[in-house]
């Protein structure tokens, strides 16, 4: 690093040198090792008297770091040395670089005043992925492992993303000049355009165009091909509704971008016998007219695991339609330690179908054995009235005109009274 870059043609620029690593360096490496030279060597953090000095070391060991931190530059300047990026040869140029933006993505400031000629840059992490997942209630209850295989795009293998063959002289695309990135004008709206900077799509975002006889054969010069993966998805038992799933960094592959994540937002499918809040379950328990009478001792549920539920019910203890039993530790299991929510069990009787008894000995036994009538109601004048049977309660009232029909009496009523009010004020 002795004398600086100044005193050397670009052919002669050693950037591995420049940073003092191996040219078997690590990306964490390269990094490391510029974190400490910019601190150095950064103009603002030097004395007056060697800052123009210091600014040019500073500019050197910046471009050895633009490029060898990026896969396609660093192999480019393996493969073609300095050469590769040199206009006067076809390469894709030594663009100048914002020194503190460049400082402020390594170290979250900004030093030594602002930015000039920052421009728009390329994404550094390409979009996550985000699909819908349809999971039981058997699946969330037991938790679920999924294998699977997807398509997905990633960086071509031979070309490493370059897009050209080997040892092939790189081109600066001649539309977006080199950036990578063109201005694109999108209608956002009637008479409304908004400027946007979006991937050349001449050079597929690389700065760089080749011939087709140059090309990749095994991208075509796309850059990415598309392969299949085995991925696996883990759903851990007690998992929710809308809760995601995250693979990391298997989304699609862009080249010049950190892969995003592939995110699954699970959806739980209706169940036929459970409705499932938060932690808690119920489900319907269907008892006969008898048993509520008289007790039962039986399984009356099969759980989610398969597991019967058996409840014992002693005789004495009636119960009622829409009654509720509570079954602590029942319901949906959590995520930490071995604890489950609870299980509340609605009770709705079975009745007999109508005919049931087959002769008067029988309606006379059980006469004798349920409760009798209450007391008959006392009137002046009694009416023998005709009646319908399944008749529906939400027909009353329907079609006659009266805002308490549907429900709607409260809300109606508040509102005629709040245009009242409007209309005396």
């Amino acid at each position: 690093m002795e004398g600086g870059p100044s005193n050397m043609s670009d052919e002669d620029v050693d950037l591995y040198a420049l940073l003092g690593v191996d040219k078997s360096a690590s990306p964490n490496d390269i990094k490391k090792a510029y974190r400490k030279l910019a601190l150095t060597h950064h103009p603002d953090k030097v004395p007056e008297e060697i800052r123009a000095e210091s600014e040019a070391k500073f500019k050197a060991i910046t471009q050895a770091y633009e490029i060898l931190r990026d896969e396609e530059k660093r192999h480019l300047y393996d493969t073609h040395g300095m050469a590769a990026f040199d206009p006067s040869r076809g390469g894709p140029g030594g663009a100048e670089v914002d020194l503190n933006d460049i400082l402020a993505q390594m170290f979250g400031m900004g030093m030594g005043g602002g930015m000039p000629g920052g421009g728009p840059r390329r994404p550094r992490r390409s979009p996550d992925e985000d699909q819908p997942y349809k999971v039981t209630l058997e699946e969330l209850y037991k938790g679920k492992t999924v294998k699977f295989a997807a398509e997905k795009q990633i960086i071509c293998s031979q070309c490493k993303g370059t897009g050209a063959k080997e040892k092939v002289k790189p081109n600066k695309c001649d539309r977006c000049k080199g950036a990578g990135m063109q201005e694109a004008y999108r209608q956002v709206g009637p008479g409304l355009v908004r400027k946007e900077v979006v991937p050349c799509d001449h050079c597929e975002g690389s700065g760089m165009y080749y011939k087709e006889k140059d090309r990749c054969k095994k991208c075509k010069g796309k850059r990415t091909i598309k392969e299949k993966k085995a991925l696996e998805l883990y759903i851990p038992r007690g998992s929710m509704q809308g809760e995601r799933i995250v693979l990391e960094g298997e989304a699609d592959q862009y080249p010049d971008q950190t892969p995003g994540d592939l995110i699954f937002h699970l959806q739980e499918e209706p169940h036929d016998k459970f409705t499932r809040i938060g932690h808690d379950l119920s489900a319907d328990l269907i008892i006969t007219l008898a048993e509520t009478l008289s007790g039962f001792s039986r399984v009356v549920l099969k759980h989610l695991d398969g597991r019967g539920v058996h409840i014992d019910r002693p005789r004495g203890k009636i119960l009622r339609p829409g009654e509720v039993l509570k079954v602590p530790g029942e319901g949906m299991p959590m995520k930490r330690g071995e604890m489950k929510g609870d299980l509340y069990l609605v009770v709705k009787i079975e009745f007999p179908e109508d005919g049931w008894l087959k002769d008067d000995a029988s309606y006379d036994a059980l006469l004798k054995l349920l409760p009798g009538p209450p007391p008959a109601i006392k009137a002046d004048e009694v009416d023998e009235v005709h009646y319908e049977s399944d008749a529906e309660i939400e027909d009353m009232g329907a079609h006659q005109g009266d805002p308490r029909y549907g429900n709607d009496f409260e809300d109606d009523d508040d509102e005629g009274e709040g245009g009242a009010q409007c209309a005396t004020q």
